[in-house]
C-alpha cells in the first residue's frame, strides 16, 4: 500500500463520519460533504481515526481516496480559501448582488456566477477571495476566474 494510504487520517473534535454502503459522509461545523465509496478500498473507523484497507492488492486507488477523504475532514472544520489579485490598470473586481463583476480591460464587464455553496468576497478593489468547503470546486472557480 502507498505510504500515503498507510497514515490514519484523524477527525479533529465536531466532525462526524458516517459510512454506508453508499460511500462516507462527514459532518462538521461548516458542513456536509459525501465521497461515493471506492471499490477495493475500505475504510474503517476506530475511535477518532479513519484508516483504509485495500481487499484484493488493487493499490491504485488507496492514496487517493485516504487523500480525498483528508480533504472532506479539513473542508468540514476550517474549511478552504484561494485569493485572486487582479493586476493591471483599470482592472477592479466588485460585488453585485450574489455576482462577481471584473472590469478587465474589455469593451463590457465580465459577470461571473457564484456556485452553490461557494462564497465569495472582493474586500478591495483588486481582491477576490473565494471561500468553501469542498477543495475541488474552490479550486476549479478560481482557475475559471483566473481564465
Amino acid at each position: 500500500m502507498s505510504r500515503v494510504a498507510k497514515m490514519p487520517v484523524t477527525l479533529p473534535k465536531g466532525v462526524e463520519c458516517a459510512m454506508n454502503a453508499e460511500g462516507l459522509t462527514v459532518k462538521g461545523p461548516k458542513g456536509t460533504l459525501k465521497i461515493a465509496s471506492t471499490v477495493g478500498v475500505d475504510v474503517k473507523l476506530q475511535g477518532q481515526e479513519l484508516t483504509l484497507d485495500v481487499s484484493g492488492g488493487d493499490y491504485t486507488m488507496a492514496g487517493t481516496t485516504r487523500a480525498l477523504i483528508q480533504n472532506m475532514v479539513k473542508g468540514v472544520s476550517e474549511g478552504y480559501q484561494k485569493k485572486l489579485e487582479l493586476v493591471g490598470v483599470g482592472y477592479r473586481a466588485t460585488m453585485q448582488g450574489k455576482d462577481l463583476n471584473l472590469t478587465l480591460g474589455f469593451s463590457h464587464p465580465v459577470t461571473v456566477d457564484i456556485p452553490e455553496g461557494i462564497t465569495i468576497e472582493a474586500p478591495t478593489q483588486t481582491e477576490v477571495l473565494i471561500k468553501g468547503i469542498d477543495r475541488q470546486r474552490v479550486g476549479q472557480l478560481a482557475a475559471e476566474i483566473r481564465s
